[in-house]
């Protein structure tokens, strides 16, 4: 018998390879909300449960008399691509593990009532930010190679603030939500903004990542005040020991969010017209008082790559890497959210 507090997924697929793979990586999923039971026999599924909160089951092992389960919310794994009953929720079985747990959390959000305390991990989050003033520095490229490789050791997180993000894999389809709408539930639904956060996030290897915004222009509309609450918040779930940020001067505030970050990489250029810019760049911050943004900004002259890998997954292995793990050992060095 559940406690009053446990929240209950009861997960039922009578193909049995399929159901201990799916529940394997769920219980790898170190926040979610709910303790799953498997069942491979749907009938022992209903001798043995009553009131789950969510019921996810696989069109096969679907049947009416599940509906005595009581439960909050019921789930279909579609096996024949063909929605039978318009009553039902379903979801596509034969996709990536990761999809069918975002789609199940989205529906998981419809009845949860609050975030729940064990979904942060009490880590302290340091913010690691790049920007440059110099365009077509492989900005993007330095930034996803370092959230890449800091996310084999720590929980990670990539976010992308360019106007044009420039990564077609990493960029959402138009039914995909994307970091607009996170924002969005930051603020219509705060205290289901952490579910709705992992319902979002995607993984390139073991690096979390929200989509960037599919409309450039909708990062002019965000305040700086909303960007800090923002930051605010992900520090506050402690899910992530480090966030990295891969900036633009698009945004509004700007030097408050340089302000923030434990290390700022900045990319020369060898050109005069790179020069120029990257020293109009410091005299504003001067002027301004942000004088502590240059203290803890590394500028890098990065050098000539023979060779830059076309594929995400591959951004950990080359030239490329090896630059990046040698500016690694001294953040390592250094106390996550120390300044």
């Amino acid at each position: 018998m559940k406690n009053s507090e446990e929240i209950i997924l009861a997960f039922c697929d009578e193909e049995e390879e399929y159901a201990g793979l799916m529940t394997e990586y769920m219980e790898r999923q170190k926040n979610l909300p709910w303790t799953v039971h498997t069942y491979t026999d749907k009938q022992k599924l209903m001798e043995e449960e009553r009131n789950v909160d969510m019921l996810l089951v696989s069109e096969s092992a679907y049947c009416e008399e599940l509906g005595g389960l009581q439960a909050k919310r019921l789930i279909v794994l579609n096996e024949s691509g063909i929605v039978r009953n318009r009553n039902l929720r379903y979801v596509n079985k034969y996709q990536q593990a990761d999809q069918v747990l975002r789609e199940v959390l989205a529906i998981y959000l419809e009845i949860a009532a609050q975030v729940l305390p064990n979904l942060g991990m009490d880590a302290k989050t340091g913010f690691i930010g790049f920007f440059s003033p110099v365009r077509r520095c492989l900005q993007t490229s330095f930034a996803l190679t370092m959230a890449q490789l800091l996310s084999r050791d720590y929980r990670t997180l990539y976010l992308n603030f360019e106007y044009f993000a420039g990564r077609q894999e990493l960029l959402a389809d138009m039914e995909t939500r994307d970091l607009a709408d996170l924002l969005y539930f930051l603020n219509a639904e705060r205290d289901k903004f952490s579910l709705r956060l992992q319902s979002m996030v995607k993984q390139v290897g073991t690096l979390d990542y929200v989509p960037p915004m599919k409309f450039g222009q909708n990062l002019l509309t965000v305040t700086a005040e909303e960007w800090m609450q923002f930051l605010k918040k992900l520090q506050e779930l402690g899910r992530y020991e480090y966030v990295v940020m891969d900036l633009s001067e698009c945004m509004q505030g700007l030097f408050d969010i340089l302000r923030i970050c434990q290390r700022v990489y900045t990319i020369s250029g060898e050109d005069r017209s790179a020069g120029d810019k990257l020293l109009q760049y410091e005299r504003l911050l001067e002027q301004n008082s942000f004088e502590d943004i240059l203290e803890k900004t590394i500028k890098c002259q990065l050098p000539r790559f023979h060779h830059l890998p076309s594929d995400l997954e591959l951004y950990t292995r080359g030239e490329l890497a090896e630059y990046v793990e040698e500016q690694l050992q001294d953040l390592k060095g250094r106390p996550r959210g120390e300044n």
